[in-house]
């Protein structure tokens, strides 16, 4: 059996706390009975940090992050983000949280087929209330940012896997969100690709006014990481600095 990492908390950094857990589990009903899996899941990720949440397929990586996004609700413990506590907030309070304050970033892209790049981009904007003619023409800003000049008016089936997760980036980006989560964001893409997305991810994370976490079992792309929290059955087993968590496992 491979030996568990100790959990030490890296301390180096003195970068504001962005979200804050505490003790956090969560059960699921299985019939009569409940599976528990996450388990006292204790952790705290930093402003103007990139961290890597790693560990292999069904660990409690997708789950957490979840719960961290108000998407589903822990069964125990505290969770704070930028000072507010997620445990307390009502459905509704969680809606618009999310709203004003986390992009997403998803392995499928989950672009609209039928719309523009730049009018999926905006829909963020759109779903806050602006028009969609101002929404489309900040998202063309957004993405003309990180390098899709030309490509605003092409639907997805005519871009590549790496411009459609460019669209995604841009998409998150939009409503310019302190909380930018990826779940496994260079999966479906060839390693040049991988690293093209998680330079500009990198950029981003380097505004200490943001917090970028991103779930993956992409080892290719872990020394874009300021800090790697490890997981294996449902628990935090490492919390490291990238460099050295790059010099044991990359």
């Amino acid at each position: 059996m491979a030996k568990q990492s100790k959990v030490l908390p890296v301390t180096a950094s003195t970068n504001p706390v962005a979200i804050q857990v505490r003790k956090v589990v969560k059960d699921f009903a299985v019939g009569n009975e409940h599976l528990r899996v996450l388990h006292d899941i204790t952790a705290d990720i930093r402003m103007g940090e990139l961290t890597m949440l790693v560990g292999p397929s069904g660990c409690g990586k997708t789950t957490l992050i979840s719960i961290l996004s108000g998407i589903l609700s822990s069964s125990g413990g505290e969770i704070t983000i930028f000072g507010e506590s997620l445990i307390a907030m009502k459905d509704s309070a969680k809606v618009l949280f999310r709203r004003e304050n986390i992009g997403f970033i998803f392995q499928q892209y989950n672009l609209l087929p039928a719309l523009t790049a730049a009018e999926n981009a905006a829909m963020p904007l759109v779903a806050a209330g602006m028009t969609l003619e101002a929404a489309t023409e900040k998202a063309r800003e957004v993405l003309r940012r990180i390098g899709m000049e030309g490509q605003t008016e092409k639907l997805p089936r005519m871009l590549s896997g790496g411009q459609q997760q460019r669209v995604a980036i841009a998409r998150a980006l939009v409503h310019n969100p302190r909380l930018i989560v990826c779940d496994e964001p260079t999966a479906a893409l060839d390693a040049k690709t991988g690293r093209q997305v998680m330079e500009i991810l990198r950029e981003i994370a380097n505004d200490t006014n943001r917090c970028v976490l991103v779930v993956t079992h992409d080892n290719r792309i872990y020394s874009f990481a300021d800090r790697i929290l490890a997981m294996s059955d449902g628990r935090i087993v490492g919390d490291h600095a990238a460099e050295d968590y790059v010099h044991d496992h990359g």
